[in-house]
């Protein structure tokens, strides 16, 4: 009968499991004949021979396999070549007269598995350099890509909150993490020390290093570095000087968490060990079992360990990494009693002999150690059995000395030679494969159980769903940024629907506003103020020209950049009314803030402004009476506008009038009455010089002080001339809009050029010219606008959009509230947890629901 492999489904590859499912092994067996038929089918060793070289073809056929399989699809492919060879020769059970031709040929397949043993390894050692580079490579940004939290990184993490309110709370989880338990001093923090590949852990000569339980995140990364959970610093594995103030602060940490008065801890420490190659699972190392409390322990030492090694194991879904010394006699180990308590079936529990070169040494019977190995010996139960060496005991060997010396032994070694220990269950490599392979199948049989849980917590939340959103699909945050989305492409879609006129009219009307106080201050005003015709015409066309070169494209670009956000918020805002969801409201904010701060106008857009702005003012020739007509009525409602916002200056200035004080109750400050004062005076003066200048001479300055000191009132010179100022301006526009009113019959001397006529309408002509140049530059602005800057508004948004897609943070602060975290928490229980469990998003929700549940376990 083939032996039961039951019990080491999780050692033997599913290559073999997969080929036993399509022959029946045992069928086989009971129709081969007896050994006495079979010998007379091979009388001599050479058909024995051609037996072996069918074997050797077929593990020569894996190792070709294996260099097109990478990784560990490979090597199970190998180890399942393998086991099948040794499976069939000894299920074949070959006898022969002549022995020493057997023992040559056992030898010569044993040396051929360990050449194909040695091959895997040089081959996983360059993997895993070409891995490191890979890796080193995204870390520096090569790739461009956004890394994702690693999966075990996550599952961590979740580990330490379920720890923090086990300290505070005393809630039990029953997530997986292998527990690695084992006698003092039996080599267990050496063992995870290879696993982990530095020398990391205190160690000192029998004395108890470990005080409290130490968590061991173990995840690939590109550089081989260590991390607590609570600090930033990085420990470079590969120096040693970070090496030895890593092993000092783990010790700091274990002495520090000890109470007053205690020897051991029960406050775990949490740290992270990444590094090209390591197996990804969390290992909880605990203090080691003692039989004895020496002097300078707490009397209770021995049962805090003991309450604390079985609060960790007996969670069912732990996995047991069982430590024994095998330099020392077996019936001395106390772990082994507590384990089997723990786990008497040995589902869950891998056992690990240590130190096996001292055992091959000292021990007389070398099939004690394969007792020990088979679990013979012990009254415990293990899913598998490895022996392992884990170097000299020198504390300053490296771990790649470590591991030469073990791989050196095991080639060497008598108990692999002669069949006492299987290839499978040596060295710390095999160990951690085996460990990880057990770890992250109980993890993923461990959610399947969670999500029972979350039946009860997914009926709850669909009540509530029903009650609060009765009309509304239940979207999660992902589905309505995607409905966001659409909707404000449809809103960038609605610009090019702007109807040409609409454009033209709000730009002009936006530009007029923004460049009238200079048209009239600094062109219209200081013109008008020369004393003929010619004088005029010469000033507007130079300040026009120094307009037009220096400030007005640059305007009207401000203008039509702002007519765009106006238009572009516009529709936003109208699209709200059509029953639009408020809760898409900060999102769209942050799109229309973002994009418009990402859009840049065409560079090449003001030099051809300038030019068709400089050829419109250059213009002066009015072609009929409804251009004149219109170019009057356009500076009569600028005059009329600027005589209004002058003469409410002059309110302001001189205080309410007789009317305001008498009706009203209001008074004139003492200002207010100077100001008046110096009004009345000045008020004088301009009707007895209609004409004046613009500006007082210093003579006429003092006159009025010195009138004004005569009635009393003592003002200052800058006052006087602050007053006239406004005086003179409203004077001025007072006689615009006469002499605008006069030139309204003036067409016909325009088309003369004022020859024989004491009417001169040159201003109607610069009105005339400044509305020209506004229809033009609004025209021009307008087909910018549609035919280029509303397309790269959109692109841009598209590109926001795209990119807040992408950051999750921004999304949650975008598009919040309890309808989104209740439909959120819908689909995660909704979400088969683990068929996808290297997807970093599943487990995210795996992992918020697990929180959750401890949650709601304390609330209750």
């Amino acid at each position: 009968m083939l032996p039961d492999f039951s019990e080491y489904n999780w050692v033997i590859p599913d290559f073999v499991w997969e080929l036993s499912e399509q022959i029946d092994l045992d069928k086989l067996a009971k129709a081969l004949p007896e050994m006495e038929e079979i010998a007379k089918l091979l009388p001599d060793l050479d058909k024995i021979q051609e037996n072996f070289s069918f074997f050797k073809s077929l593990l020569s056929s894996g190792v070709s396999l294996v260099s097109e399989v990478k990784g560990a699809s490979g090597l199970h492919l190998l180890l399942g070549c393998v086991t099948i060879s040794l499976t069939l020769l000894c299920y074949l059970n070959l006898q022969s007269s002549d022995k020493e031709k057997i023992d040559q040929l056992q030898e010569e397949l044993l040396r051929t598995q360990l050449k194909y043993q040695r091959m895997l390894e040089r081959l996983e050692k360059e993997n895993k350099e070409l891995r490191k580079v890979v890796l080193q490579k995204d870390d520096k940004g090569i790739h461009q890509r956004k890394v994702k939290k690693s999966l075990i990184d996550m599952y961590s993490e979740v580990l330490d909150i379920l720890s923090d309110y086990d300290a505070n709370y005393n809630t039990q989880d029953h997530l997986p993490r292998v527990v690695v338990v084992g006698d003092q001093s039996s080599g267990k923090t050496s063992v995870l020390e290879m696993i982990a590949q530095a020398r990391i852990f205190p160690r000192g000569s029998g004395e108890m290093m470990t005080r409290s339980p130490v968590k061991v995140t173990l995840s690939e990364g590109p550089h081989h570095v260590a991390m607590f959970k609570d600090s930033g610093r990085e420990f470079d594995l590969t120096k040693e000087d970070d090496l030895a103030a890593l092993r000092r602060e783990i010790e700091l940490r274990m002495r520090k968490s000890v109470k007053e008065g205690q020897t051991v801890s029960s406050e775990t420490i949490s740290l992270n060990v990444k590094g090209p190659g390591i197996p990804r699972m969390v290992l909880v190392d605990l203090p080691g079992v003692i039989s004895t409390v020496t002097a300078g322990m707490a009397s209770d030492t021995k049962e805090t360990i003991f309450k604390m090694s079985k609060a960790y194991m007996q969670n069912p879904n732990a996995i047991i990494l069982c430590i024994q010394d095998g330099s020392v006699d077996a019936e001395r180990s106390i772990v082994t009693d507590l384990v089997s308590q723990m786990d008497p079936h040995g589902k869950r529990t891998i056992f690990v002999l240590t130190k096996v070169d001292l055992a091959e040494k000292n021990l007389a019977s070398p099939s004690r150690i394969q007792q020990i190995v088979e679990g013979k010996l012990f009254p415990m139960k293990a899913l598998g059995y490895f022996a392992v060496v884990t170097g000299k005991g020198n504390s300053g060997e490296s771990i790649d000395s470590i591991k030469d010396y073990e791989e050196d032994f095991f080639q060497n070694s008598r108990l692999l030679r002669d069949g006492r220990l299987k290839p499978h269950q040596v060295t710390t490599k095999n160990l951690s494969l085996a460990v990880s392979d057990c770890f992250w199948k109980m993890v993923r049989e461990s959610v399947e159980q969670q999500a029972d849980v979350f039946k009860a917590s997914r009926f709850n939340l669909e009540t509530e769903w029903k009650n609060n959103y009765p009309r509304l699909r239940e979207l999660d945050r992902n589905e309505l940024y995607e409905k966001a989305k659409n909707e404000i492409l449809d809103e960038v879609i609605s610009l090019s629907q702007v109807t040409p006129q609409h454009w033209e009219s709000i730009l002009q009307k936006k530009l007029w506003e923004r460049v009238s106080t200079h048209v009239i201050e600094n062109i219209y005003l200081p013109a008008a103020q020369t004393m003929d015709s010619g004088t005029f015409n010469t000033t507007v066309d130079i300040k026009l020209k120094q307009w037009t070169d220096k400030q007005l494209p640059h305007k009207a670009l401000e203008v039509a950049w702002e007519t765009l956000q106006e238009e572009f918020a516009r529709f936003m805002a109208e699209y709200k009314g059509k029953d639009q969801d408020d809760i898409f409201d900060k999102l769209k904010e942050a799109v229309k803030e973002e994009s418009i701060k990402r859009h840049k106008w065409n560079e090449r857009a003001m030099d051809s402004l300038r030019v068709i702005q400089h050829n419109a003012l250059e213009d002066r020739s009015i072609t009929d009476k409804p251009q004149w007509d219109a170019a009057i009525q356009f500076m009569e409602e600028t005059l009329h506008s600027r005589l209004k916002d002058t003469e409410s200056v002059i309110r302001d200035m001189v205080g309410p009038d007789w009317k305001q004080r008498w009706l009203n109750w209001k008074n004139r400050t003492p200002e207010q009455h100077i100001r008046n004062e110096t009004k009345n005076e000045l008020e004088r003066l301009l009707k007895l010089h209609d004409d004046h200048t613009a500006y007082l001479a210093n003579d006429e300055v003092t006159t009025v002080r010195k009138n004004l000191e005569g009635r009393g009132v003592e003002v200052d010179p800058v006052l006087i001339k602050d007053t006239w100022h406004q005086l003179y301006r409203r004077h001025f526009l007072q006689n615009a809009l006469s002499h605008c009113n006069l030139c309204k019959r003036g067409f016909y001397y325009y088309q003369r050029h004022f020859v024989d006529s004491e009417l001169e309408c040159n201003d109607v002509v610069l009105f005339w010219r400044i509305q020209r140049m506004l229809v033009i530059t609004a025209n021009t602005l307008r087909q910018q606008l549609t035919n280029t800057e509303v397309r790269r508004l959109e692109k841009n948004v598209k590109e926001v959009l795209d990119d807040f897609g992408e950051d999750m943070e921004r999304k949650t602060h975008l598009i919040t509230g309890r309808r989104v975290q209740l439909a959120e928490d819908l689909t995660a229980v909704k979400t088969d947890f683990f068929l996808e469990s290297r997807n970093t998003g599943t487990f995210s929700v795996f992992q918020y629901l697990v929180i959750r549940n401890v949650k709601c376990h304390i609330d209750s």
